[in-house]
């Protein structure tokens, strides 16, 4: 039996490829079987090819899988464009209405099964996916009775009828896979798992959950890849916690708006992605000079313009960390899985109010829009801290504006929302003096520039860096950020060297002192991240010492970094050095 399994299905979008991985998924989900599943699809409504590959395993898994087991075929070019995937081993579910052929080069099983056929006999092409699903099912050796639940749960709005008929969907797979005999079968059963259910959520949902526990009320967004289910999210779940979602007409609209309602006093925020976010930069920095809080969600994608709306990429961190035109205070963040966005989307929250500044959460498409396995989370870890929020204000004898904008010790100031009696002071985006009226005074610039930037400058979120590893003496030392943890976590278990890993949650202000701390213990260093310059490298090397270690790895094709990948760059640079 085998204790993992990477399974993917494949088609034209609109035909149902999501929600057939979708099934497939939650039902083994249910199970206690751990997952990450990743989707590709062209960034269209319909047409185009589109496929979801999930990983299924007894134990925790963090990455995309770097080959394939099994692949359900729904049309010739769903083989064409994956079969190079497949193990030795593997097998081809493929359709039969479309006569589909074997690549010369594939030595795996190649069965055919007509899953549109067999559900046009139960009355709709549509439940071909469910065919499909029971096919696969019969092959892992899996008892069909967590799919019939799920499907009842899924469509019993729909009627009896419809579950019934799916349900016979389900069976017709597996009658048509049994055909195949048992050592086809037997090859692909999955070792049972003994855990329990776990939860099973996207990025974008986890980041989501994190923005209602960590008391945000008003989100106003404008749709946009990969961000888009964030908003889907909080409008169908903000308002049972007495919120409210608006869909404005632009980004920039959402951002000025999101600022607006902080300014009043509850916690709001927007989401986008890059395109988005370049609308938003001169709003940002008018949260920056009023030193209102602000959270930003930026989900990465292919850039630049339009770029690849629908494909992986991490080319937006140099921009998020200098886009503003002038200095302002800013804090950039980004979590490591969809476990750690909840609790990251949670700090940045804090964060905001603290320091009165913006923060952007930095996630990327792959993790906003992979699904992946996600521990029980703890809510008592939940703290709301406010700050330097002052809600009495003492009367004052000469009647002055309240100094919204004083300049005190940690930089931070008093900060008043309207109504609080004896608060009133002014707000504007040019500089101003501490009551918030404006003043070009060179003596003043310089006291309220040196307040702003000077309140971050020794800034560290509860966890900056995340290091694993533990050799004081490594022969390399990995680095990345968000999506790319899983992927360089398991390199470092099919390599002979002795490797730690750096992964960065801290992006701005830089933490310098823990890279530098892990940088010392290292003979090479390589930084993997899906961009063309390798910005994250380049941050690194404005900010710490021996660049001369620093091997930039890069990936810019549209598709996540792959475990196989990161283990190759290990193994040649120290080979190369072993070499030297």
């Amino acid at each position: 039996m085998r204790s993992q399994i990477s399974w993917k299905v494949g088609g034209q979008q609109g035909e149902g490829i999501e929600s057939t991985g979708e099934i497939f998924s939650t039902a083994l989900n249910r199970q206690g079987y751990y997952l990450y599943g990743y989707r590709h699809f062209s960034s269209r409504i319909k047409g185009g090819h589109t496929n979801n590959k999930i990983r299924v395993s007894t134990t925790p898994v963090y990455a995309i899988s770097d080959d394939l087991d099994i692949l359900v075929a729904f049309d010739q070019e769903t083989i064409d464009l994956n079969y190079h995937e497949l193990n030795s081993d593997g097998i081809i579910l493929a359709d039969g209405k479309f006569k589909p052929e074997k690549p010369e080069d594939y030595t795996g099983l190649f069965v055919e099964i007509n899953f549109t056929e067999m559900a046009k006999e139960l009355g709709t092409a549509l439940m071909k996916n469910m065919v499909a699903v029971g096919a696969t099912a019969q092959l892992l050796g899996m008892s069909l009775e967590p799919f019939e639940e799920l499907v009842e749960s899924l469509f019993k709005k729909k009627g009896d009828k419809i579950v019934e008929l799916n349900k016979q969907a389900l069976q017709l797979g597996v009658e048509e896979m049994v055909k195949y005999g048992a050592d086809i079968n037997e090859a692909f059963n999955m070792a049972p798992s003994n855990e329990n259910g776990h939860l099973f959520m996207i990025g974008n949902e986890a980041i989501s959950l994190g923005a209602i526990a960590g008391g945000a009320r008003f989100m106003a967004a404008y749709p946009i890849t990969p961000a888009s289910e964030i908003m889907e999210y909080m409008i169908d779940k903000l308002p049972k916690f007495n919120g409210t979602v608006i869909q404005t007409e632009d980004e920039i609209a959402a951002a000025v708006m999101a600022i607006g309602v902080n300014y009043a006093g509850v916690r709001s925020f927007t989401a986008s992605a890059g395109p988005g976010l370049s609308l938003m930069m001169e709003a940002i920095g008018l949260s920056g000079m009023t030193e209102q809080p602000f959270v930003v969600i930026n989900t990465m994608r292919g850039g630049p313009s339009t770029g690849l709306p629908t494909k992986q990429e991490q080319s937006d961190l140099m921009q998020m960390i200098y886009g503003t035109h002038g200095d302002i205070p800013k804090i950039v963040v980004a979590p490591t899985t969809a476990e750690d966005a909840f609790y990251t989307t949670v700090e940045a929250f804090n964060l905001a109010e603290q320091y009165q500044c913006p923060v952007i959460i930095l996630s990327d498409l792959q993790l906003s829009l992979g699904k992946q396995t996600v521990p029980e989370l703890d809510y008592n870890r939940i703290k709301i801290e406010r700050g330097n929020l002052i809600t009495e204000v003492p009367e004052r004898e000469n009647k002055d504006y309240f100094k919204r904008y004083e300049v005190t010790e940690s930089g931070v100031s008093p900060r008043t929302i309207p109504g609080v009696k004896n608060g009133i002071h002014h707000v504007t985006g040019v500089e101003h003096g501490e009551d918030g009226k404006p003043s070009e005074s060179p003596v003043n610039r310089i006291k309220q520039m040196k307040k702003r930037m000077e309140k971050i400058a020794n800034l560290k979120i509860s966890e900056p860096v995340v290091e694993t590893g533990g050799f004081e003496e490594a022969d390399v030392l990995v680095i990345g950020f968000i999506s790319t943890y899983g992927a360089i976590e398991e390199a470092m278990d099919r390599v002979d060297a002795s490797v730690n890993h750096l992964h960065i949650k801290q992006l701005h202000p830089f933490p310098t002192e823990e890279v530098q701390a892990a940088f010392d213990k290292a003979k090479q260093v390589i930084v993997a991240e899906n961009n063309y310059q390798g910005q994250l490298a380049q941050i690194i090397k404005m900010n710490v010492n021996h660049q001369n270690k620093i091997h930039s790895f890069v990936k810019y094709d549209g598709t996540p970094i792959l475990p196989h990948e990161i283990e190759d760059e290990i193994n040649s640079v120290v080979t190369t050095k072993e070499l030297l």
